[in-house]
């Protein structure tokens, strides 16, 4: 089920192309990589996104792939939450246009592949784990932020001639 999550990912990556420009190929790398701190060759600290980062640098990737796969939707909050900040900043924050459209790629893709809207993907997300996880925590106290990284993306897309091609 993730490998089909990851591969709708990258899909949504590839329709932000014209908004990302030379960033295209990073972004599309960074969203079919963006979960593979899952992997257990990859599990360190138990945050799949600082984990997957630190695997992926290990094996000598983009130094912005890394960044995005370390920053991607709800990290920042999921870090503090689990007191990793300084584990986190390891990786240099990428830029928000960037972080935005990872972020809109991965709230835009249901665990089973299928194109979401980001309100209900996150309320799948919470639905999956009780509120006392660090998951429910972190999520919901990002979801503002992560609301508005998508509306960033929406808007930017919503600006281009022909709109966000479905």
């Amino acid at each position: 089920m993730r490998w089909a999550h990851s591969q709708q990912v990258l899909s949504q990556a590839r329709k932000l192309a014209p908004v990302v420009g030379n960033a295209r190929v990073v972004l599309a790398v960074s969203a079919i990589l963006h979960d593979v701190g899952y992997a257990s060759a990859a599990v360190d600290t138990g945050q799949h996104m600082i984990d997957g980062a630190r695997y992926l640098a290990r094996l000598g990737c983009d130094p912005l792939v890394c960044s995005l796969v370390a920053y991607h939707s709800s990290s920042e909050w999921e870090a503090a939450e689990l007191g990793l900040a300084p584990a986190l900043a390891e990786f240099e924050r990428p830029p928000s246009d960037l972080l935005d459209a990872i972020t809109f790629c991965d709230l835009t893709s249901g665990p089973d592949g299928a194109p979401v809207d980001a309100t209900s993907r996150l309320d799948e997300v919470l639905c999956r784990y009780a509120p006392d996880h660090v998951v429910h925590r972190a999520v919901s106290a990002a979801r503002p932020a992560l609301l508005a990284m998508v509306a960033r993306v929406e808007e930017r897309l919503a600006a281009r001639p022909g709109g966000y091609p479905m």
